[in-house]
């Protein structure tokens, strides 16, 4: 194997590490914000959970 191979395969492993680390993220902020109790919260992320549909009332 050359270098360029293991180089190659470092990049994608780390991309794919860095998207699941995005989205696992990305997930907890929505669920997070759709159980807060807050108004100013719930308001900001109102439009974002119904096009997820997620129920937020």
């Amino acid at each position: 194997m050359n270098t360029a191979t293991v180089t190659s395969q470092a990049s994608v492993s780390e991309r794919a590490k860095a998207v699941a680390a995005a989205l696992i993220l990305g997930f907890v902020l929505i669920y997070t914000v759709g159980f807060a109790a807050s108004s100013t919260v719930h308001n900001a992320a109102h439009d974002t959970r119904h096009g997820l549909a997620f129920p937020c009332h």
